[in-house]
């Protein structure tokens, strides 16, 4: 006699954008998840916690399954798996916390919160035998969570590099290809729905940095302290770098870094970066992600596709309800992320070391080039090229602006010598500092 498939119920709390993806990859691939599940189980969404219960929802989706109260979702005896989508860290840490006491398996989108309060909640998954999974935290529908825990299980992880923010990643294109202004780029991102009407985690580099996190958080075993964390975003960066990175064989992206040393300690850190186009991140254009991961034992792989929107996340979310489904069938132990190892050290950023793009808007007289690359020897700090542009419509302008392409060392010494060159009297303002990324 053939068993009665077990059917997992899961409650959402949110039933937004990524919400209703979910409920609609459900409906249209239910069968097809059944089937490649050899028919142990199937998946349905018996409850979802929104905010306005009185608001049109899917017309397949009955009235009775919504509740104004995500305690109704987290506390229902009949729900297995509780999916947060509601974003932020307060209200999501109380649900995915008492969901978690309550011995119950876990799905997140939400980088912000395991990033932030990851320690907290990775303890009770812990403690109560309940999983988190988080695929879609990281890079939207590109599967680098699971590429991480699974296929790189048996590699020491070297370094894991990415633009992964489709966001900053629109705008800077769009002020490389079409010459546009930040600001101009920033509108227009938005008016697209490819940036919120407040940007700020995706302009300030900390979108990316919450994810990157994660990233070291598998890739090392143990929780990272975002204050510990170097981010830095792309508010600053000016249509005069963009040119000059063009013109020097560059190109300008958002970039995480997570890099394992040999001393153990772990590099990290999100910023604007110079990348050679010859390099394939610097191909990577518009809202797409792309993450480039070096194993001790596998070499150089690339992940790569859309790293936001409705499907591509809701796909995360389904896959992640699918693991989840599996481990519940099965009756296997806690399949989520489980710390292994001791606090990694992260490197302090002043330690980290590059080669470097500086422009200094210095007074147009002579010397002040020689004056400038004697501070830069008096510290051991090499210079590979100079470049000071003349503008044909005002050959004799006063300022001017200076660029010095420099060689690699570490990021504590470039800022005690750039105070130095910032104390002559022929610069006029803070340089200008990009990194060149050798990848």
């Amino acid at each position: 006699m053939t068993a009665p498939i077990k059917s997992i119920k899961v409650g959402l709390v949110g039933f937004g954008t990524v919400g209703t993806g979910v409920w609609e990859t459900l409906q249209k691939n239910g069968q097809l998840i059944s089937d490649r599940s050899n028919n142990q189980f199937k998946i349905d969404i018996v409850k979802a916690a929104v905010r306005d219960i009185s608001k049109k929802r899917i017309e397949d989706a009955p009235d009775t399954m919504f509740t104004a109260d995500w305690n109704d979702v987290v506390s229902d005896e009949n729900v297995d798996v509780v999916v947060e989508l509601i974003g932020g860290t307060t209200t999501a840490f109380d649900i995915v916390a008492a969901a978690l006491k309550l011995g119950k398996t876990v799905v997140t989108g939400n980088k912000a919160l395991l990033a932030e309060r990851g320690a907290e909640l990775f303890a009770l998954s812990q403690e109560h035998s309940a999983a988190i999974h988080f695929e879609a935290a990281v890079a939207g529908g590109i599967p680098i969570i699971k590429a991480v825990q699974e296929s790189y299980v048996g590699n020491d992880i070297e370094s894991m590099v990415g633009i992964i923010n489709g966001t900053s990643n629109y705008i800077l294109e769009r002020m490389t290809d079409a010459g546009l202004g930040y600001p101009e780029a920033l509108k227009e991102a938005q008016e697209l729905g490819y940036a919120e009407s407040d940007p700020t985690l995706d302009v300030n580099g900390w979108d990316a940095a919450h994810k990157s996190i994660l990233l070291a958080t598998l890739a090392y075993g143990s929780v990272i302290d975002p204050e510990e964390v170097y981010v830095r975003g792309i508010e600053r960066v000016t249509s005069t770098d963009i040119e000059f990175a063009n013109k020097l064989g560059y190109a300008t992206k958002l970039l995480s870094v997570v890099r394992k040393h040999s001393d153990g300690q772990i590099e990290l850190r999100t910023q604007p970066s110079f990348i050679p186009k010859s390099h394939i991140l610097s191909s990577v254009n518009g809202v797409f992600n792309a993450v480039a991961v070096k194993g001790d034992a596998s070499g150089d792989s690339l992940f790569y596709g859309r790293g936001a929107g409705k499907e591509p996340t809701a796909s995360s979310v389904v896959a992640d309800i699918v693991d989840a489904a599996h481990t519940i069938s099965s009756g296997s132990p806690h399949r989520g992320f489980l710390p292994y190892s001791e606090d990694s050290k992260v490197k302090s950023i002043d330690d980290t070391s590059t080669p470097y793009y500086v422009r200094f808007d210095v007074i147009d007289r002579p010397g002040v080039i020689a004056d400038i690359a004697q501070v830069l020897a008096n510290d051991g700090v090499g210079i590979s090229g100079t470049h000071s542009p003349v503008d044909p419509e005002n050959p004799d302008k006063e300022f001017v602006d200076m660029v010095f392409l420099l060689h690699t060392c570490t990021f504590g010494k470039l800022k005690a010598t750039l105070k130095k060159v910032l104390a002559l009297d022929s610069v006029n303002s803070e340089p200008v500092v990009f990194r060149i990324e050798n990848l």
